[in-house]
């Protein structure tokens, strides 16, 4: 029986290999936690220098931002090289499984997928991971504004919200643990992509985890065919569309289908 793509299947799976695919998700998911203990050191952080401050002061929130703005900025270089060895990690770990995918097919084939463009795609990636990571104290400065003008205009929840206030590195570390998991599954998601564009693959097979955390929208996407230029609705709620693995807190991943795996 022929795929969706017009090619026939060599073997049982449609894609380059259900293996191969599980492995880059486990792969994916080490990179994720590794990731997250960075994050969370900003948490910390931004924690500590809130809860310096006596924020039932009227200069407190002005401080506070201020010193979440200095923060910001001195985290540039260190979220950098975080970010750059995030996707570091996340490229080396990909070409592993690729390698695993074209085992067999020449060294012609496993040349011209390590000559994929990934620079633009990396460079792009990065950019974003860093406005993210910098993000994380603007927000955190952002909520105790908002916590403290309502203190303003509510003095009978004055002791609930500043220990709202003082929860900041709780809700920061939230925040942070999201990225983690978004942000790594996307960058390997563009990664693949970009790899397998290259060797004109036309798409994917959408790939759950299989447990009972896949959100419902994505179980009815598992095990179809995606189109690299046509996006499905991931999330039916809010309309959005995206490839598996590149929406908020997806831990669905993408079995490239290459066409060197398939005959006519």
């Amino acid at each position: 029986m022929e795929s969706t793509t017009g090619f026939r299947p060599h073997s049982h799976t449609h894609g380059a290999g259900y293996g191969e695919a599980e492995a880059s998700f486990d792969q994916v998911r080490r990179a994720e936690r590794y990731y997250g203990i960075q994050l969370r050191k900003i948490a910390r952080h931004v924690g500590d220098i809130i809860t310096a401050f006596e924020v039932g002061s009227p200069q407190a929130d002005a401080l506070i931002r201020r010193a979440m703005e200095r923060y910001a900025e001195l985290l540039q270089p260190w979220a950098q090289a975080t970010a750059a060895g995030m996707l570091a990690d996340v490229t080396r770990r990909d070409a592993k499984v690729w390698r695993n995918i074209t085992e067999g097919m020449g060294s012609t084939m496993r040349d011209y997928i390590r000559s994929a463009p990934l620079a633009p795609v990396l460079a792009e990636l990065e950019g974003e991971q860093v406005r993210l990571i910098t993000s994380l104290p603007l927000e955190a400065a952002e909520r105790v504004h908002k916590l403290m003008v309502e203190g303003l205009y509510n003095a009978t929840r004055a002791s609930e919200i500043a220990k709202e206030i003082m929860r900041s590195g709780e809700v920061t570390e939230s925040r942070a643990n999201l990225i983690a998991r978004t942000e790594v599954g996307r960058a390997s998601g563009k990664i693949t992509e970009t790899r397998a564009l290259h060797v004109g693959s036309e798409g994917y097979i959408w790939r759950t985890v299989g447990d009972a955390d896949v959100r419902h929208d994505h179980r009815l996407l598992n095990g179809k065919f995606i189109r690299y230029d046509s996006p499905p609705i991931a999330d039916k709620k809010s309309g959005t569309r995206a490839h598996a693995g590149c929406i908020w807190n997806c831990r669905c991943y993408q079995e490239p289908v290459i066409p060197q795996l398939y005959r006519a």
